[in-house]
């Protein structure tokens, strides 16, 4: 999982004030329901000291956040009378969270949120194609091809010397117009570094767009006959073929980092525990941490202003290193800012898919005689 897109809430300094809300509004009282969670989460954000300027920037984001069908929750970030990230997600969370503290606490939004993987999803008929694409920090893109050839573009019942012509013709339209599309597509997903390449729509059209592409994304796409690029189609069965793609990518990541780590771990290498894994962070050495979220855990950590790589299991270690006023942080907090500061990985692992003392273990970037 890459932690880039939480950079910005790192450059800056807390106290951050951090919410996690219900905000499904499918009945008929549902905004009211709404406002009674995020007022009782108001008022304990304002007994943990967050300022009245940042919950009253954060109640103006609740009430202006569109409203969504179906069933959803919201993550919002604040800090010194500014929301800094508001991020729909999935589904509602466990429980209504608020915590205020040095850190934001986002745990529970990468808990739901999961690896975003990179990738692209093409509606295609014969006459071109709609692209959505999404990268790997999250951020959505959007593209529409028509493609080149407007006519003939349907194969015409004629009899007659001009039938077989008529039948030719619109067969090369249509492969003219896939090769337009398939083209925009290798484009798109080469700039975001996409993965796996969905195709759905017209049977033909998505038939063709395939056979144009080059072979290294043929081998990355998954077609379905899926969708429609009709006005008002319902593209959920689409959009169901695209989340498995995205979902057996994202286990085949975790099952690679599982491996590694055990082959790492097997030499001795590899740091397991919170205090290896914290030493590590401090030298930059860690390519991915793998985490079991532990949402009872009160485990905590020490960490100094600014500097990511500024962590560590007690307070001592941290005045050592000259950091004045070191403060006293949850270790998950504390352990996804080093990581995103680190520009290191994240895979979230359940208690027994690897050997992980304390629930935590890393891959290193590199190893030397200095290494704990």
């Amino acid at each position: 999982m890459n932690l880039g897109f939480l950079r910005p809430l790192y450059d800056q300094p807390g106290p951050w004030t951090s919410v996690y809300l219900d905000a499904s509004r499918a009945g008929e009282n549902a905004d009211h329901e709404v406002g009674l969670r995020w007022r009782a989460l108001r008022e304990d954000l304002a007994g943990q000291g967050a300022d009245p300027a940042t919950l009253d920037a954060l109640d103006q984001a609740v009430r202006d956040q569109p409203a969504q069908p179906g069933r959803y929750g919201l993550a919002l970030f604040a800090r010194a009378g500014q929301v800094a990230l508001v991020e729909p997600l999935p589904a509602p969370p466990p429980s209504d969270e608020a915590h205020h503290g040095p850190l934001p606490h986002v745990m529970p939004l990468l808990a739901q949120r999961g690896e975003e993987v990179p990738h692209v999803r093409v509606l295609a008929d014969r006459t071109g194609g709609d692209l959505d694409a999404v990268t790997a920090d999250g951020a959505p893109r959007q593209r529409t091809v028509e493609g080149g050839e407007t006519f003939p573009l349907r194969k015409v019942q004629a009899g007659g010397w001009s039938h077989r012509r008529y039948q030719q013709a619109a067969e090369v339209s249509w492969d003219r117009n896939a090769g337009d599309v398939a083209a925009a597509s290798v484009d798109l997903a080469e700039s975001i570094g996409a993965e796996v390449i969905v195709v759905g729509g017209d049977v033909r059209a998505a038939q063709l767009f395939v056979e144009r592409l080059p072979v290294r994304w043929r081998e990355r796409t998954v077609r379905t006959d899926a969708g429609s690029r009709h006005a008002g189609a319902d593209n959920t069965a689409l959009d169901d073929v695209t989340v498995r793609a995205i979902a057996e990518v994202a286990d085949r990541h975790t099952r690679d980092i599982i491996d590694h780590y055990q082959a790492q771990a097997g030499d001795g290498s590899a740091p397991t525990g919170l205090a290896e894994v914290v030493a590590a962070l401090q030298r930059g050495q860690v390519d991915t941490v793998l985490l079991v979220n532990d949402t009872s855990s009160t485990d905590t950590l020490w960490i100094g202003p600014d500097d990511p790589t500024l962590v560590a299991a007690d307070e001592q270690t941290l005045r050592d290193l000259g950091v004045s006023d070191p403060q006293r942080v949850r270790a998950d907090a504390a352990l996804l800012r080093a990581i995103a500061g680190t520009d290191a990985g994240l895979v979230l692992v359940g208690p027994d898919d690897a050997p992980l003392e304390h629930g935590i273990g890393a891959v290193l970037r590199y190893a030397d005689a200095n290494t704990p």
